[in-house]
């Protein structure tokens, strides 16, 4: 004879319920958790705890300008070509973007810059004067104003 528990009383851990009371028990128990999870509720779990509910949604932090969109702004306002570094300077001074602390932020910077380029074109924010010196495109006027 095998003494291996099957039915609902096995998956929940506890002794098999005995005769016909213990099984309307547990029928009735099963019913009403079915009900719960249909009205989307989650049934009371045994031991007096609370059933889990959802969490509450998190309050919306305003986005942080990233680098290059601050980049753009800069260059947009500036009649005057610039290098990376001196976008970084003028990026903090105008307390739109700042480094998270990374050595090299100036040389990130160039490689995004160059890559924008590289991969949207004339739609690039940002156009090569000449080497190390970038200038605003009107794209970037746009999304500066679009921005502010």
């Amino acid at each position: 004879m095998s003494t291996k528990k099957t039915g609902p009383a096995a998956r929940q851990g506890s002794k098999p319920a005995k005769g016909k009371e213990g099984t309307e028990k547990l029928r009735k128990a099963a019913l009403a958790e079915i009900a719960a999870r249909m009205d989307g509720k989650q049934a009371e779990s045994k031991g007096g705890k609370t059933p889990k509910g959802k969490k509450a949604p998190k309050e919306a932090k305003p986005k942080r300008v990233s680098a290059l969109d601050a980049a753009a702004q800069v260059l947009a306002a500036s009649d005057v070509p610039m290098r990376a570094k001196e976008l970084i300077a003028a990026m903090e001074k105008k307390g739109l973007w700042s480094s998270p602390g990374g050595k090299t932020p100036h040389a990130t910077l160039y490689a995004a810059m160059i890559r924008e380029i590289a991969a949207l074109g004339d739609k690039a924010r940002f156009k090569k004067h000449e080497r190390g010196v970038f200038v605003a495109t009107s794209h970037a006027a746009r999304a500066a104003k679009e921005g502010a």
